[in-house]
């Protein structure tokens, strides 16, 4: 080999051992690589391969129930019997669609919307068609099902109301969950799921939602379940337990009847409200399964507004229910005094004006107690005189007035308890003199709500103690629950002289006391249930001069729209107060007349309920308690 050749060897000796250095160093990093990934990394890339092939998938939890004091069911879950299509298993949807149609009830409203909801899912989602269906509707399609390709049966949960309208509007009622109702739970975007909407659904949706499980599927690349995996039920719902008695709450809203109005009983004590009523109400059960337009203008139209709480929205002029409270104030203020008397004519001269009593020839000679069982006017216009609308404002709100008394229920509402200062900030003028009078006898700006005047009417009962209403019950147990003479410990006191109480509770005693007083012919005829109450008219319109000199219409001469407010606030027994109640008929006319009858068969009833319901027969209401009231006032 000459040293041309040798040179040539050394050249590619060198090239070789560098080219397959450079290929070894390759060979390492790749080696490097796989080992990296596949030992290392060998977790993350099989959870990888596991997210692409396994889907998580929410389950709904089974949401609690409201039940009532004694644990009867107000809202519950029931099976909800479903149709479902599956598009890809059927070549012609509209035929299946119309096949469908010829057994069950499918409008073209519910076919357009199933189209939709098929092209915005892949073929293979279910879809749904109708549910809620009757077991004969879900057996008789479940029976043709061979016939429509497509077609699958579901059975699953939908909520249920099985009392109706008679607590529309204390449990209220589920719906779809809202674009503004999206929050941080997933549960919020599960197709169909349903939340609180209003009342107690609403305020206890978190704890009555529950806690969703979930479910692995194993799927294929197009997505296509192919079986289940693991399954981890979710965890159902609290149920809350209120404190409202279903067999009470239920002949409330019969003894309405076709009358416009709200009532509430409750425990003076404990607070504990029994009975809250607004009439009329509305079926929650069409919100859940989805309202229809009929239906929907048939309750938006009701002149008698079904979808309002009158228990807690409505605002009304508490009339002469509001005299109790002004006479406290008066002697508080020194402005009278247990033997202040006043001569009631008929009316009351004031500057230009002249202030009317209800009664056109006059009571005579008044004392507080008198007043209040005649309700005469003239008495509490001269008491609100002296003592100004701030001290009653001040007596107002310690008694419950002007302020929301935190029920666990949405939309409550304030009421207006006027004074000085409230007039000038929000009408921008100044307090006149001559408005003491109006609003001394709970007209003018004053506005309350039932509920409210249950709560004046039990610290009056139970000799000032702040008592608050409360509607669930703080363990979810059944009956009663503590000794009411005990309880009442636990609230303030309103800051009243038991005399002043004891003055008022003595006139309220005559109210319900024959003759004169103003709801004698609607008193408890039973000693031992019997009640004592204050009667109230208010007026909706302003009477006009020419009708003073002329003849002022009685009620039943108006249209609806223009007759008085009846109302009736009570207690009883007389003996050992225990329970309280306020009703309210709208345009009902008198208060003795409408409203009082009302409040004393509430009244009745609930203490001839024997609260261990070993003895839950109707409580027995004599003729004379039925007979017709005549309209003397207040």
């Amino acid at each position: 080999m000459n040293r041309r050749d040798s040179d040539l060897q050394r050249v590619f000796t060198r090239r070789a051992l560098l080219l397959g250095t450079t290929q070894l160093g390759l060979f390492g990093l790749l080696a490097a690589r796989l080992y990296y990934l596949q030992v290392i990394e060998a977790d993350k890339y099989a959870l990888l391969a596991d997210e692409n092939r396994i889907s998580v998938r929410l389950l709904p939890p089974r949401r609690g129930r409201i039940l009532d004091r004694f644990g009867v069911e107000l809202a519950t879950n029931r099976r909800n019997y479903r149709v479902l299509m599956v598009a890809e298993q059927t070549d012609n949807v509209d035929a299946t669609l119309n096949a469908l149609g010829e057994l069950i009830q499918i409008d073209d409203t519910q076919k357009q919307r199933v189209k939709r909801e098929i092209e915005r899912h892949r073929r293979f989602v279910p879809v749904v068609v109708a549910e809620n269906l009757s077991w004969e509707d879900f057996a008789k399609v479940n029976l043709h099902s061979p016939e429509l390709p497509g077609v699958q049966m579901d059975v699953g949960e939908t909520r249920d109301y099985p009392y109706g309208v008679d607590f529309s509007h204390v449990v209220g009622y589920v719906g779809a969950v809202s674009e503004s109702e999206l929050g941080d739970d997933p549960l919020l975007e599960l197709p169909g799921f349903r939340v609180g909407k209003s009342g107690i659904e609403k305020v206890y949706d978190e704890k009555l939602r529950g806690r969703a499980g979930h479910s692995q599927i194993e799927v294929n690349a197009y997505g296509r379940a192919i079986r289940e995996l693991e399954r981890e039920d979710g965890q159902p719902g609290e149920d809350v337990v209120l404190t409202i008695d279903a067999e009470l709450q239920h002949y409330a809203m019969e003894r309405f009847g076709e009358e416009s109005g709200a009532a509430v009983v409750m425990d003076i004590h404990t607070g504990d409200v029994l009975s809250l009523v607004s009439n009329p109400g509305f079926d929650p059960n069409w919100f859940n399964v989805g309202i229809t337009p009929a239906q929907w203008r048939q309750l938006s139209t009701n002149k008698y507004k079904p979808l309002i709480n009158k228990a807690i929205q409505g605002q009304y002029p508490p009339g002469s229910t509001f005299k109790m409270l002004v006479g406290m104030a008066a002697l508080e203020a020194g402005a009278i005094t247990a033997d202040t008397h006043v001569f009631c004519p008929g009316y009351m001269e004031f500057g230009n004006a002249t202030f009317h009593c209800w009664k056109h020839g006059g009571h005579g000679t008044m004392s507080l107690t008198t007043a209040l069982q005649e309700s005469c006017d003239v008495f509490f216009y001269e008491a609100a005189r002296r003592t100004g609308i701030d001290k009653i404002a001040d007596m107002a709100k310690r008694l419950g007035l002007g302020h929301a008394t935190g029920i666990h229920l949405t939309g409550e509402r304030r009421g207006l308890i006027p004074t000085r200062a409230w007039k000038k900030a929000v009408l921008g003028q100044p307090w006149a003199q001559g408005e003491n009078l109006v609003n001394g006898i709970g007209q003018g700006y004053v506005l309350t709500t039932p509920l409210q005047l249950a709560v004046m009417v039990s610290r009056i009962a139970n000799n000032g103690y702040a008592v608050e209403p409360r509607i669930v019950r703080p363990k979810a147990e059944f009956g009663p629950e503590e000794d009411p003479r005990l309880a009442k410990d636990r609230w303030p006191q309103a800051g009243i002289k038991q005399d002043y109480l004891a003055l008022v509770q003595d006139g309220m005693i005559r109210v319900t006391t024959p003759p004169r007083g103003t709801a004698s012919r609607a008193r408890i005829m039973q000693p031992e249930y019997a009640m004592a109450g204050k009667t109230g008219s208010a007026q909706v319109r302003r009477i006009t001069r020419l009708e003073r000199e002329t003849r002022v219409r009685k009620n039943d001469e108006k249209p609806w729209e223009e007759r008085d407010h009846a109302l009736f606030v009570a207690y009883a027994p007389i003996q050992a107060p225990r329970y309280a109640c306020s009703v309210i008929v709208e345009h009902g006319g008198g208060g003795s007349v409408a409203a009082a009858p009302i409040a004393r068969d509430l009244l009745l009833r609930t203490q001839i309920l024997d609260p261990s319901r070993k003895n839950r027969e109707p409580a027995g209401i004599t003729t004379a308690e039925k007979s017709a009231d005549k309209d003397t006032g207040g």
